[in-house]
């Protein structure tokens, strides 16, 4: 048997040679471990709860926006902040639309307890990232993509919603509000 190094081509017959032992191994454990992995993927898709089945929809910013505005004109009851962002309160099993762009959120949502709701997302500039804490929803927020999102609150307060893409400079200033009322 000659040695060879990297700039040789190896002997015609090089499968034909003994595969050392922590080879073997190595490549079982790998191939194990493949095989397992393939099966756990399909059953955690069904077995568990981390995972967000939602819609997804193209759609224009202007047209997702016109949404979005007639439901904060239909559904507003007052504002907050010294930007007055509108909060809304759309009845339960409604269509509530949030609008992320630089460097803010369109809407404070008010929901009630333990009714369900569909959230509209979109981005209407950039990419951007909906954080829903702390129950942890994270959804990336496209341009041209409304994302549906079934949501049924279960414990009264105050969630932050928090951009967690970079979006620019002023990014870290991307925080808005959901409060879950009795």
């Amino acid at each position: 048997m000659s040695t060879h190094n990297t700039l040789t081509p190896p002997p015609s017959d090089w499968w034909r040679h003994p595969i050392g032992r922590d080879e073997v191994l190595w490549i079982s454990v790998a191939a194990a471990w493949c095989v397992i992995m393939t099966f756990m993927m399909v059953y955690w898709y069904f077995a568990g709860n981390q995972n967000q089945a939602g819609e997804a929809y193209r759609i224009s910013a202007e047209a997702f926006e016109a949404k979005a505005d007639a439901m904060v004109d239909q559904y507003t009851i007052r504002t907050e902040t010294e930007l007055e962002v509108p909060v809304v309160a759309v009845p339960p099993g409604g269509d509530v639309y949030i609008v992320a762009s630089q460097f803010q959120w369109n809407v404070i949502p008010e929901l009630k307890l333990g009714e369900t709701y569909r959230f509209h997302l979109s981005s209407v500039d950039v990419n951007h990232g909906f954080s829903l804490q702390p129950i942890n929803v994270n959804l990336q927020l496209v341009p041209g993509y409304d994302y549906v999102l079934n949501f049924t609150p279960n414990a009264v307060g105050e969630y932050n919603i928090v951009c967690n893409e970079y979006c620019g400079l002023a990014h870290h200033t991307m925080v808005g509000r959901l409060y879950v009322v009795e």
